[in-house]
């Protein structure tokens, strides 16, 4: 192993060295300074002469006197089952006290490009306990389902709550074993009260023994942040396609990953893209998102779930625009909602799960799914806009029928989306109080439900008094 004493600049995160032979694009490095402490870095750009490197710690104490060597691989990550209950930090070392990692194989965390006729198309049905997710923004095995958030939203309450609550319905395999199910949460840039906050929790609800956990802080150096997500995405797919397990993978928050891109970027003296950060952030972004998926043949997959949070409330920022053309919809936190004290504030009108109408229905959730979902879009829409209406004539003045509109537009926010971080829906439970909700309509006013699951399911206001009387009558 050659060792290099040529440093000629330190630029931020990056060293610049003199080298005399080609080094290749993403081999990690050593970085030994003379009081013997020693940094691990990523050859981030290479020349026939000099090559520029990332440093994971941070350059502090790094100067020309610091020995650099090159160690002819990329970054890997120990893997193994044993992973689960572990926690790690952005770099993927064990910061929970445990014994040290003996791993099954070591694998890059690049990882590999899956070949679009190798997948398999996503449609069995993940259950998040949330009715407005479950319900209305189905989310399937292998989809990448983005949360947008905004400053001061409960978006770390709405992970930790997904990350509790997630299941996938009880399959048997042919064995007679159910499917095993896991959660990879990767927490990019959050503070200590924050991963307190989510330690604290998975420990306290006992989700930590099917978890892998992955903390990169604020306070700990940019350039971490960016290998955190890949760390994580690496042990997701260890576990997925070699171990048989569905994995759910959960990042945030998103926005600080690409801080670092854009820290990183100007450090290189990059030209710009929008807003300032580089112009290859689509590209970064899609190498991410696009490790979701399942592979034909392979019984596990890896479900994403990234959670950005907007700057400026502004979903035409890049980092949500990127997201929004790369993933499949997205889950909308709305601030009036949260203003109204509304756990969790989701938004269903804006949000949207691309992949929902193939996990759902007969069979895998229930044959009037889509009906009610519809049904609950097209009237919750309709009493938001008689809101603004009111707002100018008051309420008086409009006919029975709106007002029943907006009768339900309340019982849908107070009932259905308003359940708090800590109550877990099956889907059964979720379409009974839609169906509740929606009893408060008058029956020919859902025309989006077929009329055998109008029969079935509907209770007017006047049959659910009948059957009150009737079982005081028999008391």
């Amino acid at each position: 192993m050659k060792e290099y004493q040529t440093i000629t600049e330190v630029s931020g995160p990056l060293v610049y060295v003199e080298t005399d032979e080609p080094i290749g694009y993403d081999e990690i490095v050593e970085i030994e300074t003379p009081d013997g402490e020693v940094k691990r870095g990523q050859v981030l750009e290479t020349a026939q002469d000099y090559v520029a490197i990332q440093v994971f710690e941070g350059t502090e104490g790094v100067g020309r006197d610091a020995s650099v060597r090159f160690l002819g691989e990329t970054l890997k990550l120990p893997v193994t089952e044993d992973l689960l209950g572990r926690v790690l930090d952005g770099s993927g070392n064990p910061i929970d006290g445990g014994p040290e990692i003996v791993p099954d194989e070591r694998r890059s965390i690049v990882g590999a490009a899956i070949n679009p006729t190798a997948r398999e198309y996503p449609e069995e049905f993940i259950q998040t306990g949330i009715s407005a997710i479950d319900g209305m923004n189905t989310l399937v095995r292998g989809q990448k389902l983005p949360i947008f958030s905004a400053s001061g939203l409960p978006h770390s309450e709405l992970a930790l709550q997904i990350a509790r609550q997630a299941s996938v319905p009880e399959d048997v395999a042919e064995e007679g074993e159910e499917t095993e199910f896991a959660v990879v949460f990767a927490g990019m840039g959050i503070t200590q009260e924050e991963a307190n906050e989510f330690m604290d929790d998975f420990e306290r609800t006992g989700a930590l023994e099917r978890s892998v956990v992955f903390l990169n802080l604020a306070d700990d150096p940019a350039v971490e942040r960016t290998v955190t997500p890949r760390m994580a995405l690496t042990t997701a797919e260890y576990l997925a396609f070699e171990e048989g397990y569905h994995v759910l993978t959960i990042l945030t928050d998103m926005t600080n990953y690409c801080e670092a891109l854009r820290e990183i970027g100007a450090a290189r003296e990059e030209v710009p893209g929008r807003r300032g950060y580089p112009g290859y952030m689509y590209t970064d972004l899609a190498q991410l998102y696009e490790r979701a998926g399942r592979l034909q043949g392979e019984e596990g997959s890896v479900t994403q779930i990234p959670i950005l949070t907007m700057p400026g409330d502004d979903d035409t920022h890049p980092i949500p625009d990127l997201t929004g053309y790369i993933t499949e919809g997205q889950i909308m936190l709305g601030r009036e909602l949260n203003s109204q004290g509304v756990e969790p504030p989701i938004d269903v009108l804006p949000s949207l799960s691309r992949l929902m109408d193939d996990g759902i229905g007969e069979g895998v959730t229930r044959a009037d799914h889509s009906g009610v979902s519809d049904q609950l879009f097209a009237s919750y829409a309709e009493g938001k806009d008689l809101r603004d209406l009111v707002n100018i004539v008051g309420r008086e003045a409009l006919d029975e029928r709106d007002n029943k509109v907006l009768d339900f537009a309340e019982a849908f926010e107070e009932q259905f989306v308003d359940q708090g971080y800590h109550t877990n829906r099956d889907i059964e439970d979720t379409l009974d109080i839609a169906w509740d909700i929606l009893s408060i309509l008058p029956k020919n006013e859902l025309s989006r439900i077929d009329e055998e699951f109008i029969a079935e399911y509907y209770e007017s206001e006047e049959s659910a008094d009948a059957a009150d009387e009737t079982e005081e009558a028999e008391a």
